[in-house]
C-alpha cells in the first residue's frame, strides 16, 4: 500500500502568510511601570517628575497597561503633553497596548507632591506649597520675609513673590 503524498508546494504555508498577531503577550507588573514613569519629567517644571508631582494615580496591567493620571487642575495645558510623554516612555520600553485614563475626581491636591518633589521645587527656585496659615519661604535664602507680587505666575498653579531680605523674585507653587 502506498502512503498519501502531500506536496509542500501546494499545502505549506509560507512564513509571509502567517498571521502577524503576537502569539505571546508580555505581562507587566504595576511596580515596573511605576518605576519607568518615575523618569517622566513634568513639562512645566523639568526638574520634577510626574511621580514626584503625584499625578500618577494608578497603573493596571490587564491585557495591556492603563495609567490613570490626575491633572493638577482641570484646565492644565500640560495635561496632553504629560499623557503623550507617558505613552512615549512606555512605548520606548516595548509596551504595545497603552491606555491613559484621565481621572478628575478626586481632584489633585498639592498634598500629593512627595517630599522629594518639594525639595526639588525648592532647589529649582520655586517655593513649595505651604499650609495657608504659614508664611511663604524664599527658596533662595529661607527667609519668611516675602511679599506677593502677583497671584498669577508663569502658569496658573504658581504665583509670583519677592523676598524682602535677598530681593530675589521667585515663584510659589499655590496650594490647591
Amino acid at each position: 500500500y502506498r502512503a498519501l503524498r502531500v506536496f509542500a508546494r501546494r499545502d505549506a504555508i509560507y512564513a509571509t502568510h502567517i498571521s502577524r498577531c503576537n502569539m505571546v503577550e508580555t505581562i507587566y507588573k504595576p511596580e515596573q511601570i511605576l518605576e519607568w514613569l518615575s523618569d517622566v519629567a513634568d513639562p512645566e517644571i523639568p526638574g520634577l517628575t510626574i511621580m514626584e508631582l503625584g499625578i500618577v494615580r494608578d497603573v493596571e496591567c490587564n491585557g495591556g497597561v492603563t495609567v490613570s493620571l490626575t491633572p493638577t487642575y482641570s484646565g492644565c495645558p500640560a495635561t496632553e503633553a504629560i499623557e503623550a510623554s507617558v505613552v512615549a516612555a512606555l512605548e520606548e520600553r516595548g509596551v504595545a497596548k497603552i491606555n491613559i485614563r484621565r481621572v478628575l475626581a478626586p481632584a489633585w491636591t498639592t498634598d500629593w507632591i512627595s517630599q522629594e518633589g518639594r525639595d526639588k521645587l525648592r532647589v529649582y527656585g520655586i517655593a513649595p506649597p505651604q499650609r495657608r496659615d504659614r508664611p511663604i519661604i524664599c527658596p533662595r535664602c529661607d527667609s519668611s520675609n516675602t511679599e506677593l507680587v502677583s497671584e498669577f505666575g508663569s502658569t496658573a498653579c504658581k504665583a509670583s513673590y519677592r523676598c524682602v531680605d535677598c530681593l530675589e523674585p521667585f515663584e510659589y507653587f499655590k496650594c490647591l
